[in-house]
């Protein structure tokens, strides 16, 4: 297991643990790492300073930079959870919704905002559709009283 310091493009920071860096990548690219606090999966990589672990340090000698030295950063806490079988069932209802939805939906990308508005206002003919909104465009649309759901988004399935 990896752990990696991410950012979103909206700046909050925040860790996630991938299998490997493999497994990283592949996420990323399906949009499936979001940022916990927008939502955003515009994410990247922050920069992370190495974890060193030493054996004996009774001998050691210790240069007077690292006695002023500040101590180092409490790693906050990974939320993790085990799911029961009533939850992988739910798990597995969501990706078999998420599945349906995207493949009988067009995909209109950053139009989402623009496509549901036309739709909604008569202007363009109804159906189902799907992209990416801002956490602005959201609100702007519900303010709107337009309906429309996010997409559920699950890490990947071991196989």
């Amino acid at each position: 297991m990896i752990r990696y310091a991410l950012v979103c493009r909206e700046g909050h920071d925040f860790e996630s643990w991938f299998q490997n860096s493999d497994a990283y990548d592949r996420q990323v690219k399906r949009g499936l790492v979001s940022c916990p606090l927008c939502g955003s999966a515009k994410v990247e990589k922050a920069i992370m300073s190495p974890r060193l672990a030493r054996k004996d340090t009774s001998n050691r000698i210790v240069a007077p930079a690292e006695e002023t030295a500040s101590p180092p950063v409490a790693e906050a806490p990974t939320p993790v959870a085990m799911i029961s079988p009533q939850e992988q069932e739910f798990r597995k209802k969501l990706k078999e919704l998420r599945d349906h939805l995207t493949s009988n939906a067009d995909n209109v990308g950053k139009k989402f905002p623009e496509e549901a508005r036309k739709m909604h206002y008569g202007e363009i003919e109804h159906r189902s559709i799907y992209g990416e909104a801002s956490p602005k465009d959201a609100e702007e649309l519900h303010d709107e009283g337009i309906e429309f759901h996010p997409l559920p988004v699950l890490p990947d399935e071991r196989n």
